[in-house]
């Protein structure tokens, strides 16, 4: 499938496809030539997800409660390289 062909998909029919590609090359029973386009595939269905994922985390808005009330603030990812 073209790239162009997966920006239509939501975040869960991507992850689907994604799911059934590496279950597909984990079996072992496909020949290299589709196993490298089921690779390419998952790689860009994995790239589409990832990016679902960045544009949903930039529009999460944090509640938070304080003295004065509740306060909004923008959602920060925990950043795994640094650990926090």
């Amino acid at each position: 499938m073209e790239a162009a062909g997966h920006e239509q998909l939501s975040f869960e029919q991507a992850l689907d496809k994604l799911e059934a590609i590496v279950s597909k090359l984990e079996n072992g029973d496909v020949p290299l030539e589709l196993a490298i386009e089921l690779f390419q595939e998952g790689m860009q269905l994995s790239r589409l997800c990832g990016g679902k994922l960045e544009q949903v985390e930039q529009r999460i808005e944090l509640l938070i409660e304080s003295e004065q009330g509740f306060q909004k603030k923008p959602f920060a990812p925990v950043n795994e390289d640094k650990g926090e």
